[in-house]
């Protein structure tokens, strides 16, 4: 066979695998879950995101500073996970040196990034939503509003509540006729998901996390959200520092899918379109985890906010010393 040719076919063939793999990972599957009573895929239990990949892919000037450790930031983004049913989940990879989580919790396979599109791993950020949230980063100290509404105890926002926060990545998934709810450990919410065909409401009500419209496409339940206030912000995980503080638009919609790969792994993919302060919609994708033998916490925030408070009285510190230094 001329060598062209040769090329031509490991080309494909190579093309049939990744495809193969992308859709064994994210797209619907040959496992037949357990059903609840009414015919659901039974997904109850309690999942963890413990994950150790970057939210967004490095950038130019990252790329270069970090040169030294180039074999942490792999070529692909998808998660390395194939579908394994097992007794029990086995983790990953070996406890993070971080102390997120326990050590015995399984934990995802560092990728390029959780952003999956674009294929640059990077949010299509605009200028202004950076400038925005420049001025607050600039200006933390000076009161409340300045800081995320995680920082003050009010919520990681949806779909910021479902992206790794480092501690605390426990949810639990309670199932009922008519709704889908996910309990979060931080920040103790539990988010009530309606999967009938109610109508939405109306464009008027605005929530801090939306008004999701839920329903099952084979083993993918698909949530719909909109109706979306403007107070609440996107990057609010650990991972995410560039996205820290992005504040949302009254245009917000999302659409999540979680998707029932076997016993033990749900992969959750979720595109954001916000117009406000995105120039093109994005996605992000990683799996979920089984795990019967995580304990979820108490997250009391307001009892124990002791970064917020220190961060004000740092700020009137800093206004004293301006004052008495003229």
């Amino acid at each position: 066979m001329p060598k062209r040719n040769l090329f031509l076919w490991r080309t494909l063939a190579a093309m049939v695998c990744i495809v193969g793999t992308s859709l064994s990972v994210f797209g619907q599957t040959d496992w037949t879950p357990p059903l609840t009573p009414d015919g659901q895929p039974n997904i109850q239990g309690v999942w963890t995101n413990f994950d150790p990949t970057p939210f967004e892919a490095p950038n130019d000037i990252d790329l270069e500073r970090l040169a030294p450790l180039a074999a942490w930031f792999p070529g692909t983004n998808r998660p390395q996970r194939p579908p394994a049913p097992t007794a029990e989940p086995q983790p990953a990879r070996q406890p993070s040196p971080w102390g997120d989580g326990p050590g015995s919790a399984p934990r995802n396979t560092r990728r390029q990034s959780m952003i999956v599109d674009p294929p640059s791993g990077r949010a299509p950020l605009r200028p202004s939503a950076i400038a925005r949230r420049n001025q607050n980063l600039i200006n933390l100290t000076d009161g409340w509003l300045t800081h995320t509404p995680w920082e003050r105890c009010i919520t990681r926002g949806v779909p910021g509540g479902m992206f790794p926060g480092g501690y605390g990545a426990g949810y639990q998934i309670l199932q009922v006729p008519g709704y889908v709810v996910i309990f979060y450990e931080m920040i103790h919410e539990a988010r009530i998901i309606p999967i009938d065909e109610r109508a939405t409401l109306s464009e008027d009500i605005r929530l801090w996390n939306g008004d999701p419209r839920g329903h099952w496409d084979g083993n993918t339940l698909v949530v719909e959200t909109g109706n979306y206030n403007d107070q609440g912000t996107i990057g609010t995980n650990i991972a995410s520092r560039g996205l820290r503080g992005i504040q949302q638009s009254n245009k917000l919609k999302i659409v999540e899918r979680f998707t029932f790969v076997d016993q033990n792994t749900v992969n959750y993919e979720v595109t954001i379109d916000d117009p406000g302060p995105f120039t093109a919609p994005w996605t992000v994708a990683m799996p979920l985890n089984r795990d019967s033998g995580y304990q979820i916490f108490e997250y009391a925030c307001h009892e124990g906010n002791y970064g917020l408070d220190n961060s004000l009285r740092s700020g009137r510190a800093e206004d004293r010393a301006a004052t008495e230094g003229q």
